[in-house]
Order: structure tokens, then C-alpha cells, then sequence
């Protein structure tokens, strides 16, 4: 369990970074996130190939994982797009919403009870978010962007633990990766037509920085959070990845002097969320160590 925890928080630093080189990158939301999934397949294909050789699956099972690639690549449009609409640190605080999805979609998907601490500590989460929403008016499409960007990330994570119990990480990670990017491939011409990009190809910059965000950011996070997943609940992860927004947020006032920009209903909000994921943790912590002490007297 520590050694998934560790897993687990390393994912969320180098998740931490993504928004910052989202806003580095000048490509709009759905080439940028087209040209990582690319970069994050080649870079996984090579990587497998190399240590393991090229995983094999069943047919009717890769289309699951070629499903669920869809919804991180769609979750990552998102996520972007919000980014564009509003900016980093917005877009990372309405990530937080996460939580209460996964403690509504998770047991609705699964078959078990709905916990209760957990739906109240995502209602906590969602009254930071409307905090921000109410009082920062000119960033709601980004916020509106955002929530539909957790939504569908609590979607992959509930999707992800079934498909853990028949998959080795690697297979998952790969296939999910280079199904995302198909879906996008088949979608980008007619996004493209809605929203024109100013250009397709990246710069020298913004190929620099999306080797960045394919390879560390997201093919090395991306393994190590579906490690952790193996040991730790959907809505702990989830819960747990609130801590992004943190280190991501402090990133952004650093490289961008956002906090210059954002008014008093941010800090409020922020502010519930921080609690909320305190709150948690010690949840967890008090949870694994009733556990300890049962095991350790012998009681079952």
C-alpha cells in the first residue's frame, strides 16, 4: 500500500506540470491533445517493444480499452479547452470535481453502495467550484469546460479498475493511448471545422514541449497511476489527485503570475477543496491503520 501511495503522488507531481505546458503549447486544445496522444503511442510502442514486445489482447477486450482511450482523449480536449477559455489555475480547480463523480459513478457502475462520507465530500469539492463560478463570472466557459472534463476523467478512472483485473499495466497504457488518438484522428476534421486552428504544425517550441508532456507527463504518470490503481480505491485516486490543482496552481503563480488575476471567490473556493482533500487523506490514513491494528491483534 505505501509502495501505491508513492506511485499514486508521483503521477500527481508530474500531472501537476501539464497545465503549464498546455498553456506553453500555441496549438489549440484539440491538436495539442491529438499530438500528445501521438508522441505518448509512439513513445509507449517503443518502450514495450523494447522491454516486453508489443502486448496481445482479445478482440471484443481491445475495443474496451480503445473506448476508454477515447474518453482520455475527449477528458484531455477538455480539460485544454478550459485552460484556453479561462486559464491554469481555474482549469485545475474544476478538476477537482473529479471526486464527487467517481463517488456517484462508481458505485452506479460497479454494483456497490454508495458511501455517503464520500458523495459529502464531493458536494464540498462542487461548492468550492461554485464559489469560484459565482464570484469569477468571466471565467465560466472555462469553468463549464472544466466540470466536463472531471466528469469524464471520473469515467475512465471507475472504467480503469475493471479493465486492471484483466490487463498488465502496459497493455492498458498502450492501448488506451493509441485508441484515444484514433478516436481523435476520426473527430479532428470535423472539429477542426467548428473551431479553425491558426496552425497545424507545431513550432520548434511547442514540439519541444510536447515531447515533455508525452513522455514524462503523461506515458510515465499515466503507468504509475494505474499502479497505484491496482491497490487503491477509484475514489481515493480521484480524491487524491486534487493535490494536482495544488502544485500545478503554485506552478502557474510562479511561470505566470496568475494570482494577480483571481479574485477573492477563488481563495474561498480553493480553500474548501484544500480542507477537502485533508479531510480525506486522514480518512484514508485513520481507515489503514484501523486495518493494521486488527491484522496485528489477529481479528479478521
Amino acid at each position: 500500500m505505501k509502495k501505491a501511495f508513492l506511485q499514486l503522488h508521483a503521477a500527481i507531481f508530474l500531472a501537476g506540470f501539464t497545465g503549464i505546458l498546455g498553456r506553453l503549447i500555441t496549438l489549440n486544445e484539440g491538436l495539442l491533445v491529438w499530438y500528445r496522444m501521438l508522441f505518448s503511442t509512439v513513445g509507449l510502442l517503443i518502450l514495450t517493444a523494447v522491454s516486453l514486445g508489443i502486448p496481445r489482447t482479445e478482440k471484443g477486450r481491445w475495443l474496451h480499452l480503445v473506448g476508454v482511450g477515447g474518453i482520455v482523449g475527449l477528458h484531455w480536449v477538455f480539460f485544454y479547452g478550459s485552460i484556453k477559455y479561462a486559464n491554469v489555475s481555474i482549469s485545475l480547480v474544476c478538476f477537482s470535481a473529479v471526486g464527487f463523480f467517481t463517488a456517484l459513478l462508481d458505485p452506479l457502475l460497479s454494483g456497490r453502495r454508495i458511501n455517503p462520507v464520500e458523495v459529502i465530500l464531493g458536494l464540498m469539492v462542487m461548492l468550492g467550484i461554485y464559489l469560484i463560478f459565482h464570484f469569477d463570472r468571466q471565467y465560466q466557459t472555462g469553468i463549464i469546460l472544466g466540470v466536463i472534463s472531471s466528469l469524464l476523467a471520473a469515467l475512465f478512472t471507475v472504467f480503469n479498475k475493471s479493465l486492471l483485473q484483466q490487463h498488465a499495466t502496459s497493455t492498458v497504457t498502450l492501448y488506451e493511448m493509441g485508441g484515444g488518438w484514433l478516436v481523435l484522428t476520426l473527430l479532428l476534421p470535423f472539429y477542426l471545422f467548428r473551431f479553425p486552428a491558426d496552425h497545424l504544425i507545431p513550432t520548434v517550441s511547442d514540439f519541444f514541449w510536447l515531447l515533455i508532456l508525452s513522455l514524462l507527463c503523461t506515458v510515465l504518470a499515466f503507468r504509475l497511476s494505474l499502479d497505484a490503481l491496482k491497490k487503491i480505491s477509484p475514489f481515493t485516486v480521484n480524491l487524491s489527485y486534487n493535490l494536482e490543482p495544488v502544485y500545478g496552481i503554485l506552478l502557474a503563480f510562479v511561470v505566470y503570475h496568475e494570482n494577480k488575476y483571481l479574485g477573492k471567490g477563488f481563495y474561498f473556493g480553493f480553500a474548501i477543496i484544500l480542507l477537502t482533500v485533508i479531510l480525506q487523506s486522514l480518512r484514508v490514513w485513520l481507515v489503514h491503520r484501523k486495518s493494521n491494528l486488527k491484522v496485528k491483534s489477529g481479528l479478521k
